[in-house]
């Protein structure tokens, strides 16, 4: 394990710059800061979601798991080269997915974020999930980014858009559905 902080200000970044795990010092709007800063965000998202008295402990125990792993894909991204998600923790939300979606109706209709406290939160996960993979496919246009961290964002934020339906049903709320006729009337 690295070195820990015992000052949490240090002064170094009054230049616009910050540190990266290997050493070397970036600009604070690189792609690479703006990628792993949103992978940082969305694992805050997903903290949100936990704090909700409406979720379920199975998807709980998953959650806490997908936040440790967000804080390796973090320090991967963080460490130009350094690998921490593989293609088995990618398969692992694959069957997480295939779980949860396996009594789910399908889909007719789009569905917008709602549905209760715990599904909306997971929703905004799933959008800020979304954005991290954006921001992660940008610096791999311009820098070297294994393709295990687009494929892990990928298969999260369709796990977030699964579980937002199963908390929706499971608390007693329904799903809001797209209502696409509003407007031909």
């Amino acid at each position: 394990m690295g070195n820990r902080l015992s000052k949490i200000y240090t002064r170094t970044g009054d230049d616009g710059s910050t540190g990266l795990g290997d050493g070397s010092r970036i600009a604070k709007d690189s792609l690479r800061v703006t990628a792993y800063g949103t992978v940082d965000e969305a694992n805050c998202c997903i903290g949100l979601m936990l704090a909700s008295d409406e979720m379920l402990d199975d998807i709980r125990d998953v959650l806490l798991h997908v936040q440790h792993q967000l804080f390796d894909l973090g320090g991967e991204l963080c460490i130009p080269g350094h690998a921490a998600i593989f293609d088995a923790d990618i398969d692992a939300l694959e069957a997480h997915l295939d779980h949860y979606n396996a009594d789910l109706p399908a889909l007719k209709e789009f569905i917008l974020p709602g549905g209760g406290e715990a599904s909306a939160r997971c929703h905004l996960a799933r959008t800020v999930v979304r954005r991290a993979e954006r921001e992660t496919v940008s610096l791999s246009r311009a820098e070297s980014v294994r393709p295990q961290a687009v494929h892990y964002l990928n298969r999260l934020s369709d796990l977030l858009f699964v579980l937002s339906r199963v908390l929706a049903r499971s608390n007693g709320h329904d799903e809001v559905v797209w209502d696409h006729v509003r407007r031909k009337a």
